[in-house]
């Protein structure tokens, strides 16, 4: 947002100069911009957030030392201390207009209640396995983002949900049943990313979905996930384009929705071509989702890519991998190497054509701008 903001403020000193505004409209749009620019993260908050994480770490280290030689009932009050002083002196620093020191105090409260967890569950043998502890972390750190109304909290419990599924479906706490759960946490975390104001949080529960989804595929049937995948990330990408504003003052992604839906447009994709792969010799199914692919990528450029340098990159990054995966399979089918070298150069060359026209028609406005 600040480089955004420096570059409006450059473009209306130019405005000024070439005299397409006066000096009075000028100073309103500067004050304006003033107005409404987020305040960045300075070098102190940023160390203090790193500060707040690194002492954090050390509380889970320290509880999972199992310190015997500290008395069980000084260990249990020392934890809830650190607890109960991180929530009231980060909201006391809050309200002092500290609030990156305050959100740091808040997430180191959040670490230490996940060591009390650890820790009370260890001294009293209490049922229950890791997978169950982590999802009582991630709920009572959900509870106190929406308590304390913080945007690092609930990115925080965001982070834990994503533990939690990573290690249930194929880690350490690994059990039969897919941890289906996780669509049920992911949903009521959306919902707090509202209350809590957490753009970060939102984007990061997208792309989780996405993790969770791949994993899905993994565990059942792989196009019976990819597929929707691809067809609701479709529709997505075609209404956060034909109807921006709307959509994103639903969502609140600050117009990144395309960004993620064509991210997942080309992980359904992905699912399928790597399902078909071994049949390409005698199945068409590949054939017709790498073109579905790249048909997609040139797309979503002319459609989104004037507006979003991030959406412009991941549709790079998909075409990397479109060759690499049809170079992958197609060499070991029956076209041979010549006539896969043959149809990529023809193809790359045609999408290359294509994009250089694309982004000259994006530049030129701004070139016609500065010349005249």
């Amino acid at each position: 947002m600040a480089g955004y903001a420096a570059k409006v403020r450059g473009d209306i000193a130019r405005w000024r100069e070439a005299g397409l505004i006066d000096a009075a409209t000028a100073d309103a749009l500067t004050r304006d911009v003033g107005a409404n620019e987020r305040a960045s993260l300075s070098f102190g908050s940023i160390l203090a957030m790193m500060a707040a994480l690194l002492f954090g770490a050390a509380i889970l280290i320290f509880v999972a030392a199992n310190w015997e030689v500290i008395p069980r009932l000084a260990r249990v009050a020392a934890l809830f201390a650190v607890i109960l002083g991180g929530y009231v002196g980060g909201a006391f620093s809050k309200t002092r207009d500290h609030a990156a020191i305050g959100e740091a105090l808040w997430i180191v409260a959040a670490a230490a209640f996940g060591g009390s967890i650890a820790l009370i569950g260890q001294m009293y043998h209490l049922s229950g396995d890791e997978a169950s502890a982590l999802l009582t972390w991630c709920a009572g750190t959900a509870l106190a983002a929406v308590a304390l109304r913080s945007n690092p909290l609930t990115v925080t419990s965001v982070g834990i949900a994503d533990a939690w599924l990573f290690l249930k479906w194929g880690g350490f706490f690994r059990r039969a049943e897919f941890p289906y759960f996780f669509a049920a946490v992911a949903l009521v975390l959306f919902a707090t990313s509202f209350w809590t104001r957490s753009q970060a949080a939102r984007h990061l529960i997208i792309l989780s979905i996405l993790f969770y989804l791949a994993l899905l595929a993994i565990d059942r049937n792989t196009l019976e996930v990819a597929i929707p995948l691809v067809l609701v990330s479709a529709l997505l990408f075609a209404a956060a384009i034909f109807a921006a504003e709307p959509v994103d003052r639903i969502v609140q992604l600050g117009g990144r929705l395309p960004l993620h839906a064509l991210i997942g447009f080309l992980a359904g994709l992905a699912m399928v071509q790597f399902e078909l792969a071994d049949e390409v010799s005698y199945s068409s199914g590949f054939a017709i989702a790498s073109a579905a692919a790249l048909a997609g990528i040139v797309a979503a450029i002319m459609l989104g890519g004037r507006e979003s340098r991030g959406l412009r990159w991941v549709a790079y990054a998909g075409f990397a991998f479109e060759l690499a995966i049809i170079y992958g399979v197609m060499l070991q089918s029956m076209l041979g190497t010549a006539g896969f070298f043959l149809s990529a150069a023809v193809l790359l060359g045609i999408l290359a054509l294509i994009i250089i026209r694309i982004e000259k028609r994006m530049r030129a406005p701004a070139g016609g701008g500065a010349a005249a």
